[in-house]
């Protein structure tokens, strides 16, 4: 056996050895979240799917802030929170895409809701008494 023949069995062994990528977006789509999967797919392009993720889990971000932790505060101060919350939505838009950042948000909404919801009832039930 020459180098060559050798050389191209150990080749072709590596070949056989290495996972299939000529399916690469099945294998990128299976290891993402549902929200994240659906807008990627239904999008026209990938920059256009990550700008919407962006802007829904920017939207998701001011929900949960807003039922949880917004006070009154001046206008040029919630300026300054929401321009500090876009750049933190543009961080977690990276990791939108195989984490559960949109699950969660939602998740978050949902908890915050019932709590209000729980908490308007208890003070009607005290100024009924």
């Amino acid at each position: 056996m020459d180098i060559k023949s050798g050389f191209l069995s150990e080749l072709n062994f590596i070949q056989l050895a290495a996972p299939d990528v000529s399916n690469k977006d099945a294998f990128v789509f299976d290891k993402m979240y549902p929200v994240a999967k659906y807008v990627y797919q239904t999008a026209s392009d990938f920059s256009v799917a990550s700008n919407i993720l962006l802007v829904v889990i920017f939207a998701l971000s001011i929900v949960v802030y807003n039922l949880g932790f917004a006070k009154k505060l001046k206008f040029w101060q919630n300026i300054v929170i929401y321009f500090f919350l876009f750049v933190g939505c543009i961080f977690l838009t990276f990791f939108a895409t195989y984490l559960p950042v949109v699950e969660g948000l939602l998740i978050i909404a949902l908890v915050l809701i019932m709590y209000k919801i729980g908490l308007r009832r208890d003070k009607k039930a005290q100024t009924v008494q």
